[in-house]
């Protein structure tokens, strides 16, 4: 603990990071003591963690309003940021946290205080976000991070379906295309939804059943290693080892599909770099607020949903597209031109 941090220890149910508070030399001349002390405290020890303060300095250029940042000084932060592993999670609210109470030209805004964490602390709770909450009396915004390992009802509510690659080979998944396609004489949209519907029903392979499973039959051969070694033993270990091997080839496809790093070839064993992808992928195109043509404010999922689906009818219907305003200028965060399928993602 000193002036400028102090970190603690976080034991809870079973999990135990550290979460140190930080504070940035406010002087451009002393700056470089903040990230050495940055680097001091990533080698502290291999626990996750999450570093929550105020910085006094911004990661890009974006991050301003009104007023100059020498490159330099950024790239300093970015460099210690990038040796400690650390990542931003998702936020919501102004983007600004700290406003200098000038006008006109004189005034500056800027995100000063923010929260970074490790991978390894985003595996532990990933569906954790960042709030920039309003300011009162002082010239920075409180900030409040809400940390979870679940998602919300109302996002479980709004999960869209996915074929999965993991089942194409799986016994009855040919046969439960096959039966909405040869269904009916139904447009192409129901006959997706059938599909869809019956693809449910099925329930082939899911992330959930192959990782019991390998549990499962981890655990299994755990035991058949131990002991005497039995015909019958040897021959039921070599099955639980293909096992094994077809469910982490299984695991690493899901993983991989929903990464979108098609640059590396499935079979290379790197499960926890495409989880990790994955979740930033999530992150990145997630919409935590849309603003309509009648500037209102959607946050909620159901809200931001209709009023995207709103947009695009619109659009389509238009007579005059190139003259449509443009509701969807309001979104807050990036959105990618990917759309969520219907039915396939590959």
């Amino acid at each position: 603990m000193t002036n400028h941090y102090i970190d603690v220890t976080i034991d809870s149910e079973g999990l135990s990071w550290r979460m140190p508070g930080f504070y940035g030399w406010p002087t451009i001349q002393d700056r470089w003591l903040s990230w050495q002390q940055l680097r001091l405290l990533a080698e502290e020890g291999p626990d996750p963690w999450i570093c929550i303060g105020d910085f006094n300095e911004v990661l890009y250029a974006s991050e301003m309003l009104g007023g100059e940042r020498q490159q330099w000084q950024m790239n300093n932060f970015r460099d210690a940021v990038d040796e400690c592993g650390l990542r931003d999670i998702p936020y919501e609210g102004y983007a600004y946290t700290f406003d200098n109470g000038q006008v006109g030209a004189d005034n500056r805004q800027c995100r000063l205080d923010r929260v970074m964490v490790t991978g390894t602390w985003l595996d532990l709770f990933p569906y954790s976000k960042l709030f920039h909450l309003d300011r009162e009396w002082s010239d920075h915004s409180p900030i409040c991070v809400h940390i979870t390992r679940v998602r919300s009802e109302e996002d479980k509510r709004m999960k869209t379906f996915r074929f999965e690659q993991v089942w194409v080979g799986e016994d009855g998944c040919e046969e439960a295309i096959q039966r909405a396609w040869l269904g009916g004489d139904d447009d192409i949209m129901t006959t997706l939804k059938r599909c869809a519907a019956e693809l449910k029903e099925w329930t082939g392979v899911s992330i959930g059943k192959v990782v019991r499973d390998l549990k499962r039959k981890r655990e299994r051969l755990k035991r058949l290693n131990e002991g005497e070694r039995r015909e019958r033993d040897v021959q039921e270990r070599k099955k639980v080892v293909k096992d094994i091997a077809n469910l982490i080839k299984q695991e690493e496809t899901f993983w991989r599909q929903r990464s979108r790093a098609l640059w590396l070839r499935d079979g290379d064993k790197n499960t926890t770099f495409f989880h990790r992808k994955a979740t930033q992928r999530k992150e990145k195109n997630h919409i935590s607020r849309i603003v309509d043509d009648n500037d209102r404010v959607y946050e909620r999922t159901l809200e931001i949903a209709n009023c995207a689906a709103s947009y695009f009818e619109t659009l389509f219907t238009s007579s005059r597209p190139n003259n449509f305003s443009g509701m969807m200028e309001g979104v807050e965060g990036r959105v990618t031109s990917e759309m969520n399928e219907l039915l396939t993602e590959n």
